[in-house]
């Protein structure tokens, strides 16, 4: 079973071939920080070199809204704003060894 551990958007997320992760921000930084291919179990100290993780852009969207308040007693003041995360849905393409320049 091939899978890599992958850090981006200061999450870590466990990938297979064909999964599809849900990040914050646009996901280009993509960082492999285990990789395990035909029972060989490379671990980084921290990344592993020469190991890339192929991801295609399925969908582009905002997360839903989160109500900031504030608020103080006795004044009168009251403050409520929103905020909505952009979140991207990535598509792991490809695992593998990249080949060397």
């Amino acid at each position: 079973m091939n899978f890599a551990i992958i850090r981006t958007a200061g999450k870590q997320f466990l990938v297979k071939e064909g999964d599809t992760i849900e990040i914050t921000g646009d996901g280009k930084d993509i960082d492999v920080l285990l990789l395990s291919q035909d029972d060989k179990v490379k671990v980084g100290t921290p990344l592993v070199e020469k190991v890339t993780v192929k991801t295609e852009v399925v969908k582009n969207f905002s997360g839903e809204k989160i109500r900031v308040a504030k608020f103080k007693a006795k004044s009168r003041y009251r403050k409520v704003t929103g905020f909505r995360a952009k979140l991207t849905t990535l598509k792991i393409t490809k695992i593998g060894e990249s080949k060397a320049k």
